[in-house]
Order: structure tokens, then sequence, then C-alpha cells
């Protein structure tokens, strides 16, 4: 299986000073004028990882104020700012990487934009529930392409690629009837669990993303070899696909956060990271033929509802349902109302089962109904002989 990441720029290793000396704690971080101590972050990740569910609203709490600084060496400075431009942001380090692979991978990474925003909202609110950063949800695009029928050559499965001895080990069935791995739901809180466990190990994002793709002995060698734990430092001490797995998700993330465009709802701890880079996505309009225009109807909604789920229930191509209501998850998440449109005979269909439809989209938010998979399956094809893909 493979492993995760997020970016920000903290130099310094601080200490605690007590009575009777200046003693180093294990790793202190700093956060203005607030010393947060590495020890205690890891009792309260321990204490979630024991109960296997969310944790308490305060612990979540203070998990995300905790977890956003392990991202300490992406940016020049903790807070990504969208107004600037990025290239002025972004650690040097990464900046001279992702020129490459955006450009073999950027024009399918903006279509995801669009199509894939529905997940990108769920995985959101369940990583949020965790007190992790909401940036983390990319794993998911580099590992699968968002797709739960994605199946590596060593048997790795579902959106977040877990192999089945992991997955049981966090909770997921996995055998010859029912294969959690495939649920977005229940992986996702698998993978969140999974994501702070490493977290405690390394309390930095860049070598958890490292560790999720090389495993954790390959980047704790490459710390000893390296006498280093910083990624950029000890990175050319990593095998090669653990290193540009790494750079692959800050591409990633460059192109969905600093190329334009919504793709993480309100709410989040970080507001600056919500809007990703100019657009304002209360001036997207539907891309709608004049037919398409003629025959739509437009309703109020106001409700925890779903894009997934309405157009499950309606029978609709979730890529069609976007054109008519784009930016639907984020708009409700953030106002809690919005202007469905939708064909007329759809719209009949909606309202006929309006309450329904709510009913399983707060079960889905709830964690206790599946997640409608997206309509996609891959196999990834066998290495070419002489090589083997590290997991």
């Amino acid at each position: 299986m493979k492993r995760f990441l997020k970016i920000f720029f903290l130099p310094l290793f601080l200490f605690t000073v007590h009575a009777a000396g200046a003693i180093p704690l294990q790793q202190p971080q700093a956060t203005g004028d607030t010393t947060i101590n590495e020890i205690e972050e890891d009792e309260a990740i321990e204490d979630i990882l024991k109960k296997r569910t969310p944790p308490p609203k305060e612990k979540v709490q203070y998990v995300s104020q905790v977890t956003k600084y392990g991202f300490k060496n992406l940016f020049a400075k903790y807070n990504y700012n969208p107004l600037l431009p990025y290239s002025s942001q972004v650690n040097p380090n990464a900046e001279s990487y992702m020129q490459d692979y955006l450009n073999a991978h950027s024009k399918s990474l903006l279509q995801m934009k669009n199509w894939g925003q529905p997940y990108f909202n769920l995985i959101d609110n369940i990583l949020s529930q965790y007190g992790l950063p909401r940036e983390l949800k990319y794993v998911a695009v580099i590992e699968s392409n968002l797709k739960t029928g994605a199946t590596s050559w060593v048997g790795a499965a579902g959106p977040w690629q877990f192999m089945p001895q992991t997955a049981r080990e966090y909770g997921l069935v996995v055998n010859a009837y029912v294969d959690e791995r495939r649920d977005y739901v229940k992986s996702t809180h698998a993978a969140a669990r999974y994501l702070l466990n490493s977290y405690k190990v390394y309390h930095d994002w860049l070598l958890v993303l490292a560790s999720y793709n090389g495993g954790l002995g390959n980047v704790n060698k490459a710390i000893r070899n390296s006498g280093s734990k910083n990624f950029w430092s000890l990175q050319y001490y990593l095998p090669g696909e653990s290193r540009n797995y790494v750079k692959k998700f800050i591409a990633t993330h460059y192109v969905m956060e600093g190329a334009g465009g919504v793709t993480t709802a309100g709410g989040s701890f970080n507001p600056s990271f919500n809007v990703g880079g100019g657009a304002n996505p209360y001036d997207i309009k539907p891309n709608l033929t004049d037919e398409e225009k003629e025959f739509a109807t437009t309703h109020s909604i106001t409700g925890k509802f779903n894009s997934l789920v309405i157009s499950k229930n309606l029978l609709m191509d979730i890529v069609t349902f976007n054109r008519y209501n784009p930016d639907f998850d984020n708009l409700m998440g953030i106002n809690g109302n919005y202007d469905l449109r939708l064909p007329s005979d759809k719209m009949q269909l909606f309202l006929a089962n309006k309450y329904v439809i709510l009913n399983e989209c707060v079960q889905l938010l709830l964690g206790d109904t599946p997640e409608p998979p997206p309509n996609q399956s891959t196999i990834y094809p066998s290495p070419k002989k002489g090589k083997r893909k590290s997991k």
C-alpha cells in the first residue's frame, strides 16, 4: 500500500524551558507564542486510534491546530495566500519539479476538478472529523484517480489503495464476499486513522507521504542515513518512486489549489485553502445549451443535500448534474441552500422523492451509508521485468 502528505515552512526546532533548566523535548514546534508539545499530540492521536471513531469536537480542534504544521516544508510561510502567485510562495525545491509533471498531467487533473468535486467534498468532511488537513485528499488522486475500482498489480485496492492486511488492521472487512476498501466512506475513515498514525511517527506530512508510498522502513532508513528529518535534505536517500510520489502530491496540490477553481468546502480550519486562485464560485454559471435551458426547471432547496446522492436517485450522470448545478456541494456547504436546476422530468422525480433523497444524504454524512462509487474501474499493469514497485 501507499502513504501521504501536506505543506508549509517551519525552520527551527524549539525547546521547552523548565525550572531546572532548558530541557529539549521530542522536537516540539512553535506557532507564534505557543509551543506545541509532540508528546501531548501523540497522546491525543493515540486515543483517537484506539477508539477507531472520530474524536469529540474539542479534540478535533486541538488535533487540527497541531497537524497543520506538518506542512512546514512546502511553503515559505504557514498559510498559502491564493491572491499571490503560487510560485512566489512554494518552496523552490518543490517548484523545480512541478513543470514536467504538469506538462504531462495538468489536463486530466483540471478535468478532475469538475467531476471529482463531490468526492473531494466527501473526503474533506471525513478528514475534518479527525482534525486532518483537507489537502490530504489529493493522496486519493495520486493513488487511484478517485476510482473505487482501482487495483494495483500487488493487490492494493480502492481509492486509498490499501493492501488487504493493512485494511483489516484499520477496521475494514476484506474477504471473499466483502471488500470495504472500495467503500468510499469506510475506506476514507480508515485512511484518516492510518494518516494520523503515520503523523504520530514523523510530525511532517511530506515524510508521511513518502512513507505512504514506500513504507515506514524506507523513510526511517533515509532519516538515519541522512541525519535529517527534513524531506528536502533526505529525499535522495529515499527510493526514487517515494521521492517522486511526494512531488506528485505537490504538483497535484498546485493544479487543484493554485491554478484556479474551488475544490474544498467551507469551514476548513485554514480558510485560505478554501479558494484556489481567484475564481468566484458565485459567478459560475451553468454550462447548458439553449434547448437545455428552455426545458430546465429551478427549485430552491435547503439541507444537507449531496450531489452524488441526488444524481444517483435521478439516474443522472454526475457530469451532467454538475453542468446544471456548478459548484453544488461547495455552495451548499457554505450557504445551506441552493437554487437546484434540473430538466423538467428530473425535477418532478426529485420533488416526488425529495425527503427520501435528503434522508440518504444525511445518512451518508453521518457515515451510515456507503458512498455511491465512481462508475470507473482500473487495473494497473504489472511492472516491466526486473522492476518491482514498492508498497
